[in-house]
Order: C-alpha cells, then structure tokens, then sequence
C-alpha cells in the first residue's frame, strides 16, 4: 500500500514519492524524479527524471520542472510558473548544457513567472506574478517585473 495519495488519471512513474504527498490528476511523474513527503502536486504537472522536490512543497496546476531543478522544502510554486533548463534552445539539438536551477527553502513562486536556467531563487523570497527572472534572486527578496527587480524584503512587510 502506497503511502502517497495519487488520483486515479495521474500517472506517477518514480518510486520515490514521500508519505503523504497528494498527486492530482493528468499529474505525470516520471520514474527519475523524487518527491518529499508532505508535498501537493496539482492538475496538469509534469515533473522530469533529473528533479528533486523537497517536503511541503506545492506545485500548482500547469507546471512543468525539467531535468537539473532542485526544489527544497516548503516552496510554492504558483500555476503556469515556467522553469527553463537550457540557455540556448534550438529544435532537435539532443545534446545541451543541463543548467541546474535551485529554489531555496520557503520561496514563493508566482504564476506565470518564468526562471531563467542556472539560477538560485534565495530562501523565503518571493517572485511576483508575470515575473521574469534573469538573474539569482537574494534570500527573502521580493522580486518583480521583466526583467524582475528587487522591490523589497519580506523582513519588511507589514504581517496581514
């Protein structure tokens, strides 16, 4: 008995899938990914071999992480945020330089953002919606636009 909840039209591969973890339809998880435990994996994701996600992580639905993506504990990952592994894409070029990319803990995705290959998102940062990121982003900044920039710190917000 399986220790992970996976919904009936998710198509998990990997072995590696912790306790706890839920992996929601039309979800694919192929076989060389590894998936902490505690972790919310929404509709539509698709996670590559060459990935590791960390606890609590929340991945929601529309996102892809491709081969070289080092996600750590507690990050969320908002809809359609886009990651990238390759710095110069071209049509059936098998052979590319992997950049791995690495979200730190407790980062916050917005949707739509999209990550440039070969960063490090710091701890507890934040990247606002529709950003695009170019370069690493410092622990517990707030990053937006395109190119995002740092626009505050999260020690600086007022707590809601």
């Amino acid at each position: 008995m399986s220790k992970f909840f996976k919904h009936s039209h998710a198509l998990v591969e990997s072995e590696t899938i912790g306790e706890g973890t839920r992996v929601w339809a039309f979800a694919h998880i192929l076989p060389g990914a590894r998936i902490g435990s505690g972790c919310n994996i929404c509709d539509g994701v698709f996670i590559e071999n060459d990935v590791v996600v960390g606890n609590d992580v929340t991945i929601k639905c529309g996102v892809q992480l491709w081969d070289g993506l080092r996600v750590e504990d507690g990050v969320f990952i908002g809809p359609n945020a886009t990651f990238t592994n390759d710095g110069f894409p071209r049509s059936k070029q098998h052979a590319f330089e992997l950049r791995q990319t690495l979200v730190k803990s407790g980062a916050s995705i917005g949707a739509n953002a999209t990550i440039l290959p070969g960063l490090t998102i710091g701890a507890r940062a934040m990247v606002g919606a529709g950003a695009v990121v170019t370069r690493d982003v410092p622990d517990g900044a707030i990053v937006m636009g395109n190119p995002a920039r740092v626009t505050g710190h999260v020690d600086d917000q007022e707590p809601t």
